[in-house]
């Protein structure tokens, strides 16, 4: 018997949304808390705790593992220009989405 799974490649920004990290996972609301909780902490050297990126800006939804890590890899070695232009197709004012998986119940 197949299972469904589900795996999201996502961008986060910063509050000044003047950086951008492209990341995967298959639990976006665990990690996006994970991303958040790691930028209160001073003495975390990961990249989004450094530069405050906790921001949902975009995400795409996958089925499968290898495909969600293909476009994670894909998207990583983008331009910024195309990465902003990818965010301004479905979030043209750059709004936080952290609100559509943070504060929901299961």
């Amino acid at each position: 018997m197949n299972k469904d799974h589900t795996y999201y490649v996502y961008i986060l920004s910063n509050p000044s949304r003047t950086v951008l990290y492209v990341g995967m996972t298959n639990t976006l609301k665990v990690r996006l808390q994970q991303h958040y909780d790691g930028c209160k902490i001073p003495s975390s050297k990961s990249f989004t705790s450094r530069y405050q990126c906790y921001e949902l800006m975009y995400f795409e939804v996958y089925q499968y593992v290898t495909e969600a890590i293909a476009r994670e890899n894909q998207l990583k070695k983008w331009s910024r220009k195309k990465k902003d232009n990818l965010i301004n197709i479905k979030n043209p004012n750059w709004n936080s989405l952290n609100i559509q998986f943070l504060y929901t119940e299961d």
